[in-house]
């Protein structure tokens, strides 16, 4: 099936979120709030309700990060420490843990910090090049619905859009 992307542009949150309760309550078959994206100038505290909790992948890189940190950071130690040539003398380990638990622990903040930042911008799409369907007015005042969505859903969503005042719906086709 053809595929096809979708911006309508609303003027305020209150058209935008009547829409998209619209297709909360399945009023366009097919079309589900999972397709919703929308794009705003400012944050708005009732977007969660209005399309329901999104899962956060940031933390996840955190934690992978954190990991990293800890099994890179005393491994590296420990392999500069413990090279063969060394000969322990007067009780004295080669791989002193005291020390190394301090480094290991900045490691450790270090991979966390540099995984979140790459997390967010991951999250955050800011990688991607810019749709062609963007529309400069989103950032003034406008509020933006994007979807994605099957050609067959493309009238049917546009007379949803249509109900709640539109002002102006784009669209282009992918494969």
């Amino acid at each position: 099936m053809k595929k096809a992307r979708m911006l309508a542009l609303f003027a305020n949150f209150d058209e935008a979120f009547a829409a998209i309760a619209d297709i909360r309550q399945y009023k366009v078959p097919g079309v589900s709030v999972d397709d919703v994206t929308v794009i705003s100038p400012i944050e708005h505290p009732e977007i969660e309700e209005v399309l329901g909790v999104r899962p956060a992948h940031v933390p996840k890189f955190t934690l992978a990060g954190a990991l990293c940190g800890m099994t890179f950071g005393f491994l590296f130690l420990a392999t500069a420490q413990a090279n063969f040539t060394v000969q322990p003398q007067g009780g004295k380990p080669v791989i002193p843990l005291p020390s190394n638990i301090v480094i290991t622990y900045e490691m450790l903040i270090l991979f966390s910090v540099l995984f979140t930042l790459a997390g967010l911008m991951i999250g955050a799409r800011l990688l991607r090049r810019r749709k062609s369907l963007y529309s400069e007015k989103v950032s003034l005042d406008q509020v933006g619905i994007e979807m994605e969505l099957e050609e067959k859903y493309i009238e049917p969503v546009k007379k949803l859009f249509r109900q709640h005042q539109v002002l102006e719906i784009r669209e282009e086709g992918i494969q």
